[in-house]
């Protein structure tokens, strides 16, 4: 990061509760949490859900260099939003210093964060108490509207539609701003017209988008959550650069979030679909994004002839043929003249054995793109991709 930069990591991404399903892997399966590191290294953390525990480990492995401070903005007291509070190592260590600020509950009252903290532990819920967290912890109650200013960093509030209350926040660095509005349900007019007033010229905008336009007007009524087309709506009307689809729900797998995505897209070109591990960072202004390296299992080296078609950052489409030299069961690295677009997909057809499976000797693959980088031939492109379903051969 240069010293104006600024940089926001996704550590959960999932709503409603935690998920561990093999069909939801590549997404992620913790519940909401990111870090922003501002452009003057101030480090905000925004929701405590169980991707709170990645980030905590990730702190206690980091080199010593002080005191860890953070300011700690929690959208509202529901579990998803609050549950990786216990498990949140740094804690512990009695020099670390943690701000949180959220609303105050009318049915908590005085110090509800404080409380939600102290009941998740209490008997018979938890084994520990609050006791074996030796940190500084301060607690400050804010509500809709208020602005308060960290150092370069201003933030924002705005009241959002979800029950029982949740805050949106807008962070406003040298670098550009970022927007945080999850748990957000459209149809309350003026909630609707302060959304985007918090999102108005925002660098990247996170928004709700649990459900699908259908799934809103029907059964999930009134749950507090929104889609992916109103997430279009929002940008649009707000003049917000990029779309960051967040809080993807329990049973949306990764191929309903694909199809989500590619809706969106299709109407809405600068979006992307929140991954734990991705990475995007504001550098006067201009938008970075990496996404983690998720391929898993034994890594081989090979010679595998492919043909790749898809879409290059451009929109435009493309085939052409490569050779697959490092491949494992969930993934592979392609070297490519084409750029093709993040969390775009890509049809790979490998050549194989002809047998009763294959007949024309080709074997049909999907994937996702997760990694782009420059190779050492500076005509191609270091691309790597995640599998998904195997694609049907055509046998028309």
């Amino acid at each position: 990061m240069s010293q104006k930069s600024a940089k926001l990591t996704f550590w959960g991404v999932r709503g409603s509760t935690p998920t561990v399903d093999r069909s939801t892997w590549r997404y992620g399966g913790n519940t909401p949490c990111l870090e922003f590191v501002a452009t003057d290294g101030k480090r905000f953390i925004l929701d405590c859900g169980t991707g709170l525990r990645h980030l905590g480990r990730r702190y206690m492995e980091m080199p010593s260099e002080g005191p860890l401070e953070a300011v700690v903005l929690v959208t509202h007291y529901h579990w998803d939003h609050i549950q990786g509070l216990p498990f949140f190592s740094p804690f512990v260590p009695e020099q670390n210093h943690f701000h949180f600020f959220s609303f105050q509950s009318k049915y908590l009252g005085e110090d509800s964060l404080k409380r939600v903290l102290q009941t998740q532990m209490a008997t018979p819920y938890f084994p520990v108490d609050v006791s074996i967290f030796h940190c500084k912890r301060e607690y400050t109650e804010i509500a809709g509207g208020d602005t308060i200013q960290f150092g370069e960093t201003r933030v924002i509030t705005k009241w959002l539609n979800h029950p029982q209350g949740c805050l949106g926040f807008r962070l406003e660095t040298p670098a550009g701003i970022v927007v945080y509005a999850t748990d957000n349900e459209p149809g309350v007019p003026d909630l609707d017209r302060d959304l985007r007033k918090l999102a108005e010229g925002a660098d990247i905008f996170i928004h709700d988008a649990q459900y699908t336009p259908e799934q809103l007007r029907t059964t999930q009524k009134g749950w507090g959550h929104s889609t992916w087309l109103e997430g279009i709506s929002v940008v649009r009307d707000a003049g917000a650069k990029n779309l960051v689809l967040f809080h993807h729900d329990p049973d949306s797998s990764d191929r309903g979030v694909d199809a989500i995505l590619r809706q969106t897209r299709q109407q809405y070109a600068n979006a992307w679909a929140a991954s734990e591990g991705m990475v995007m960072t504001l550098d006067q202004k201009k938008m970075d994004v990496v996404m983690r390296d998720s391929r898993a299992g034994q890594r081989r080296e090979g010679f595998f002839r492919a043909t790749i078609v898809g879409y290059s950052e451009e929109g435009r489409a493309f085939q052409e043929e490569t050779i697959i030299r490092d491949l494992t069961l969930h993934g592979a690295l392609l070297y490519l003249e084409n750029t093709p677009r993040l969390q775009s997909e890509l049809q790979v057809m490998m050549e194989a054995p002809v047998d009763e499976l294959h007949p024309d000797g080709r074997i049909p693959l999907r994937g996702y793109v997760v990694r782009r980088e420059p190779a050492q031939d500076e005509n191609r492109n270091a691309v790597g991709i995640v599998f998904a379903e195997e694609v049907e051969p055509d046998r028309g």
